[in-house]
Protein backbone atom coordinates (compact mmCIF):
# COMPACT_ATOMS: atom_id res chain seq x y z
CA UNK A 1 0.00 0.00 0.00
CA UNK A 2 1.58 3.28 -1.11
CA UNK A 3 1.16 6.09 1.42
CA UNK A 4 -0.15 9.24 -0.24
CA UNK A 5 0.59 12.38 1.82
CA UNK A 6 -1.08 15.68 1.13
CA UNK A 7 -0.03 17.13 -2.22
CA UNK A 8 2.07 20.29 -2.29
CA UNK A 9 1.99 22.78 -5.20
CA UNK A 10 5.51 22.03 -6.42
CA UNK A 11 5.98 21.02 -10.06
CA UNK A 12 9.45 19.70 -10.87
CA UNK A 13 11.13 19.04 -14.20
CA UNK A 14 14.13 16.71 -14.01
CA UNK A 15 16.57 16.49 -16.89
CA UNK A 16 19.92 15.09 -17.86
CA UNK A 17 22.18 18.01 -18.85
CA UNK A 18 21.69 19.48 -22.35
CA UNK A 19 18.18 18.09 -22.80
CA UNK A 20 16.56 21.49 -23.45
CA UNK A 21 15.18 21.84 -19.92
CA UNK A 22 16.21 25.51 -19.72
CA UNK A 23 13.99 26.31 -22.70
CA UNK A 24 11.11 24.53 -21.01
CA UNK A 25 11.73 26.49 -17.81
CA UNK A 26 11.82 29.70 -19.85
CA UNK A 27 8.32 28.88 -21.06
CA UNK A 28 7.21 28.22 -17.48
CA UNK A 29 8.56 31.65 -16.48
CA UNK A 30 6.64 33.22 -19.36
CA UNK A 31 3.40 31.75 -17.98
CA UNK A 32 3.66 33.99 -14.91
CA UNK A 33 1.43 31.78 -12.77
CA UNK A 34 4.03 30.32 -10.40
CA UNK A 35 7.42 31.03 -8.89
CA UNK A 36 10.22 29.50 -10.96
CA UNK A 37 13.38 28.23 -9.27
CA UNK A 38 16.44 27.48 -11.40
CA UNK A 39 18.42 24.31 -10.61
CA UNK A 40 18.44 24.51 -6.81
CA UNK A 41 19.83 21.01 -6.21
CA UNK A 42 22.67 21.10 -8.74
CA UNK A 43 23.61 24.63 -7.73
CA UNK A 44 23.82 23.83 -4.02
CA UNK A 45 26.09 20.87 -4.81
CA UNK A 46 28.19 22.85 -7.29
CA UNK A 47 28.48 26.19 -5.48
CA UNK A 48 27.72 25.33 -1.84
CA UNK A 49 24.66 27.56 -1.64
CA UNK A 50 21.65 28.66 -3.66
CA UNK A 51 18.86 31.17 -3.29
CA UNK A 52 15.41 29.59 -3.12
CA UNK A 53 12.98 32.47 -2.89
CA UNK A 54 14.04 34.52 0.13
CA UNK A 55 16.10 31.69 1.61
CA UNK A 56 19.76 30.81 1.11
CA UNK A 57 20.04 27.02 1.12
CA UNK A 58 23.37 25.37 1.87
CA UNK A 59 22.48 21.71 1.56
CA UNK A 60 20.05 19.43 -0.22
CA UNK A 61 17.93 19.27 2.92
CA UNK A 62 17.86 23.07 3.04
CA UNK A 63 16.66 23.11 -0.57
CA UNK A 64 13.88 20.64 0.21
CA UNK A 65 12.76 22.69 3.20
CA UNK A 66 12.92 25.95 1.24
CA UNK A 67 10.84 24.56 -1.63
CA UNK A 68 8.20 23.34 0.83
CA UNK A 69 8.15 26.73 2.57
CA UNK A 70 7.94 28.61 -0.71
CA UNK A 71 5.08 26.43 -1.91
CA UNK A 72 3.09 27.30 1.21
CA UNK A 73 2.69 30.79 -0.24
CA UNK A 74 2.65 30.29 -4.02
CA UNK A 75 2.76 27.46 -6.58
CA UNK A 76 6.37 26.61 -7.46
CA UNK A 77 8.04 25.22 -10.57
CA UNK A 78 11.67 24.18 -10.48
CA UNK A 79 13.86 22.46 -13.00
CA UNK A 80 17.08 20.67 -12.28
CA UNK A 81 19.70 18.52 -13.92
CA UNK A 82 21.38 15.26 -12.99
CA UNK A 83 25.02 16.28 -13.32
CA UNK A 84 25.08 15.13 -9.69
CA UNK A 85 23.31 12.53 -7.55
CA UNK A 86 20.95 13.80 -4.85
CA UNK A 87 20.82 11.33 -1.94
CA UNK A 88 18.73 13.57 0.34
CA UNK A 89 16.11 13.95 -2.37
CA UNK A 90 16.06 10.20 -3.00
CA UNK A 91 15.62 9.57 0.73
CA UNK A 92 12.74 12.05 1.12
CA UNK A 93 9.79 9.84 0.19
CA UNK A 94 7.30 12.47 1.33
CA UNK A 95 8.68 15.03 -1.12
CA UNK A 96 8.93 12.46 -3.90
CA UNK A 97 5.23 11.66 -3.51
CA UNK A 98 3.81 15.06 -2.47
CA UNK A 99 5.33 17.15 -5.28
CA UNK A 100 4.63 16.52 -8.98
CA UNK A 101 7.84 15.26 -10.56
CA UNK A 102 8.16 15.25 -14.35
CA UNK A 103 11.00 14.41 -16.71
CA UNK A 104 12.41 15.61 -20.03
CA UNK A 105 14.74 13.56 -22.24
CA UNK A 106 16.77 13.90 -25.43
CA UNK A 107 18.53 11.40 -27.68
CA UNK A 108 21.71 10.69 -25.64
CA UNK A 109 24.18 11.13 -28.50
CA UNK A 110 22.88 14.64 -29.14
CA UNK A 111 22.93 15.51 -25.42
CA UNK A 112 26.45 14.10 -25.00
CA UNK A 113 27.82 16.03 -27.98
CA UNK A 114 26.32 19.27 -26.68
CA UNK A 115 27.62 18.60 -23.16
CA UNK A 116 31.11 17.64 -24.35
CA UNK A 117 31.39 20.82 -26.42
CA UNK A 118 31.00 22.84 -23.22
CA UNK A 119 32.91 20.46 -20.94
CA UNK A 120 35.67 18.51 -22.74
CA UNK A 121 36.53 16.74 -19.45
CA UNK A 122 33.04 15.26 -19.30
CA UNK A 123 32.81 12.03 -17.31
CA UNK A 124 30.39 9.18 -17.89
CA UNK A 125 28.16 9.61 -14.86
CA UNK A 126 27.60 13.37 -15.16
CA UNK A 127 25.91 12.78 -18.52
CA UNK A 128 23.06 12.02 -16.19
CA UNK A 129 20.60 9.60 -17.81
CA UNK A 130 21.27 6.84 -15.28
CA UNK A 131 20.73 9.31 -12.42
CA UNK A 132 17.62 10.64 -14.13
CA UNK A 133 16.17 7.15 -14.30
CA UNK A 134 17.04 6.63 -10.63
CA UNK A 135 14.90 9.65 -9.68
CA UNK A 136 12.15 8.47 -12.02
CA UNK A 137 11.99 5.03 -10.38
CA UNK A 138 12.11 6.58 -6.90
CA UNK A 139 9.11 8.78 -7.75
CA UNK A 140 7.31 5.84 -9.34
CA UNK A 141 7.85 3.78 -6.20
CA UNK A 142 6.78 6.59 -3.88
CA UNK A 143 3.61 7.45 -5.81
CA UNK A 144 2.58 4.09 -7.24
CA UNK A 145 2.14 5.69 -10.67
CA UNK A 146 4.24 6.44 -13.75
CA UNK A 147 5.60 10.01 -13.77
CA UNK A 148 5.11 12.29 -16.76
CA UNK A 149 7.95 12.17 -19.30
CA UNK A 150 8.31 14.30 -22.42
CA UNK A 151 10.87 13.91 -25.18
CA UNK A 152 12.41 17.24 -26.12
CA UNK A 153 12.46 16.20 -29.77
CA UNK A 154 8.65 16.19 -29.59
CA UNK A 155 8.85 19.58 -27.90
CA UNK A 156 10.78 21.03 -30.84
CA UNK A 157 8.81 19.28 -33.57
CA UNK A 158 5.32 19.82 -32.10
CA UNK A 159 5.66 22.43 -29.33
CA UNK A 160 1.99 23.32 -28.89
CA UNK A 161 0.81 19.71 -28.91
CA UNK A 162 3.57 18.58 -26.55
CA UNK A 163 3.07 21.39 -24.05
CA UNK A 164 -0.71 20.93 -24.22
CA UNK A 165 -0.29 17.21 -23.43
CA UNK A 166 2.11 18.03 -20.57
CA UNK A 167 -0.26 20.59 -19.07
CA UNK A 168 -3.16 18.16 -19.24
CA UNK A 169 -1.08 15.42 -17.61
CA UNK A 170 0.01 17.59 -14.66
CA UNK A 171 -3.29 19.45 -14.26
CA UNK A 172 -2.38 23.03 -15.23
CA UNK A 173 -3.89 25.29 -17.88
CA UNK A 174 -2.35 25.32 -21.34
CA UNK A 175 -1.28 28.90 -22.12
CA UNK A 176 -0.30 29.06 -25.81
CA UNK A 177 1.03 32.61 -25.45
CA UNK A 178 3.82 31.25 -23.22
CA UNK A 179 5.32 29.34 -26.17
CA UNK A 180 7.05 32.55 -27.29
CA UNK A 181 9.26 34.89 -25.26
CA UNK A 182 11.72 37.74 -25.58
CA UNK A 183 15.38 36.70 -26.00
CA UNK A 184 17.94 37.64 -23.39
CA UNK A 185 20.17 36.29 -20.63
CA UNK A 186 18.07 36.00 -17.48
CA UNK A 187 19.56 36.95 -14.11
CA UNK A 188 19.20 33.43 -12.69
CA UNK A 189 21.34 32.07 -15.54
CA UNK A 190 24.27 34.47 -15.25
CA UNK A 191 26.52 32.46 -12.91
CA UNK A 192 26.32 29.53 -15.33
CA UNK A 193 25.77 31.62 -18.46
CA UNK A 194 27.77 29.52 -20.92
CA UNK A 195 25.32 26.66 -20.36
CA UNK A 196 22.33 28.87 -21.20
CA UNK A 197 23.68 31.02 -24.03
CA UNK A 198 21.78 29.11 -26.71
CA UNK A 199 18.48 29.42 -24.86
CA UNK A 200 19.09 33.13 -24.22
CA UNK A 201 19.11 33.68 -27.99
CA UNK A 202 15.78 31.93 -28.61
CA UNK A 203 12.24 33.27 -28.80
CA UNK A 204 10.55 29.86 -28.64
CA UNK A 205 11.17 26.15 -29.15
CA UNK A 206 13.24 25.76 -32.31
CA UNK A 207 15.36 22.94 -33.65
CA UNK A 208 19.00 23.56 -34.60
CA UNK A 209 20.78 20.80 -36.50
CA UNK A 210 23.97 19.78 -34.70
CA UNK A 211 25.43 16.59 -36.18
CA UNK A 212 26.03 15.48 -32.61
CA UNK A 213 25.28 11.82 -33.23
CA UNK A 214 28.08 11.60 -35.80
CA UNK A 215 30.55 13.30 -33.45
CA UNK A 216 29.80 10.82 -30.67
CA UNK A 217 29.85 7.79 -32.98
CA UNK A 218 33.34 8.75 -34.17
CA UNK A 219 34.81 9.05 -30.65
CA UNK A 220 35.36 5.74 -28.81
CA UNK A 221 35.06 7.27 -25.34
CA UNK A 222 31.94 9.27 -26.09
CA UNK A 223 30.48 6.29 -27.90
CA UNK A 224 30.98 4.15 -24.78
CA UNK A 225 29.22 6.82 -22.73
CA UNK A 226 26.33 6.78 -25.18
CA UNK A 227 26.08 3.01 -25.00
CA UNK A 228 25.98 3.15 -21.19
CA UNK A 229 23.20 5.74 -21.03
CA UNK A 230 21.11 4.68 -24.02
CA UNK A 231 19.14 1.97 -22.16
CA UNK A 232 18.03 4.47 -19.50
CA UNK A 233 16.86 6.87 -22.20
CA UNK A 234 14.99 4.04 -23.95
CA UNK A 235 13.16 3.12 -20.73
CA UNK A 236 12.05 6.72 -20.27
CA UNK A 237 11.20 7.16 -23.92
CA UNK A 238 8.97 4.08 -23.75
CA UNK A 239 6.62 5.86 -21.29
CA UNK A 240 6.91 9.40 -22.72
CA UNK A 241 3.77 11.31 -23.67
CA UNK A 242 2.79 10.94 -27.32
CA UNK A 243 1.57 14.39 -28.40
Amino acid sequence: MVHQPERIPVLALWSAPRCRSTAFARMMTERGDRAVVHEPFSRVVDFGEVEVGDTVARSERDVLAALRAMAAGTPVFFKDTTDFRYPALLADEAFLSAATHTFIIREPAEAIASHHALNPDLGRDEIGFARLYEIFTAVETATGSTPVVIDSDDLLDRPADTVRAYCAAVGIDFLPEALNWAPGMRSEWRSTSKWHKSTSETTGFKRVRSGGAEVVAADPVLRSYRDYHQPYYEKLRAVALRP
